[in-house]
């Protein structure tokens, strides 16, 4: 059975300041699961531990099978930060093809992924000279050229528009459909309803998870976001987190 991501008692103190308290979670393998919440809520920092670039205060957490930041996970991990990890002074093509020969993967392949983020057409602009949706986009692309079977996506939708967005969403299904595990991060409450499965944290903390219909049975609100405030409030009356 493949196997995603598990977090056993995560916590993290950045600065003297705990900033995530005890995560239990499971991302399930050939999925795409949301990590929802408010911007400062600890969804980047979780994300971080997951590739194995956060220091962690105790706890452990476990990418297809090993511990996270093994080195054998370099190649089967894609991760693609909020800010764009792509160079400003050369095309969105020379970004590609250079992560491409740096990953031993063919130019045609580069190509390929430009067009499946729908940067085909502007492939040959510089990066810095584009959107910050358009260079997230390109970031995505470079992402994608090894196949990674697990794709760790921070608010990779920012500023894109509806129609980007939607078309974004289509692909990351079409990745979990051929096998690979995705979690995207968002604090746009309107994405959870397109994710298999949620992670909602607030504060740190994990507020629930489970399916969008289980969350939403759980709390008896049809609106999601209704529905997380519904499981922010029993988490801070009770001090737990809820499972859907």
């Amino acid at each position: 059975m493949a196997e995603g991501v598990r977090s056993r008692g995560l916590v993290v103190d950045r600065g003297g300041k705990r900033v995530l308290h005890g995560i239990d979670c499971e991302v399930s393998a050939g999925r795409v699961t949301g990590l929802l919440g408010p911007s400062g809520g600890g969804k980047t920092t979780f994300m971080r531990c997951v590739v194995g670039v956060q220091r962690v205060a105790a706890g452990e957490v476990t990418v297809l099978g090993l511990p996270a930041g093994t080195a054998e996970l370099r190649r089967r991990v894609g991760y693609v930060t909020q800010a764009p990890s792509v160079y400003a002074d050369l095309s969105a093509r020379a970004n590609a093809h250079y992560f491409a020969a740096l990953q031993g993967v063919p130019p045609s392949a580069a190509d390929g992924a430009l067009a499946e983020v729908g940067m085909d057409e502007d492939a040959d602009r510089l990066v810095g000279r584009m959107s910050g949706g358009q260079r997230a986009r390109v970031s995505l692309a470079c992402a994608l050229l090894a196949r990674p079977e697990l794709l760790v996506l921070d608010e990779p939708t920012v500023g894109l528009d509806p129609v980007l967005r939607r078309d974004l969403w289509q692909l990351f299904h079409e990745l979990a459909d051929g096998g690979a595990t995705l979690l995207i991060s968002s604090h746009v409450m309107d994405e959870a309803a397109r994710c298999d499965e949620l992670l909602l944290i607030r504060d740190g903390r994990l507020v629930a998870q489970g399916s969008p219909d289980a969350l939403r049975a759980r709390t008896r609100e049809a609106d999601l976001d209704r529905a997380f405030l519904v499981l922010a409030e029993s988490a801070d009356r009770h001090g737990t987190g809820a499972t859907a």
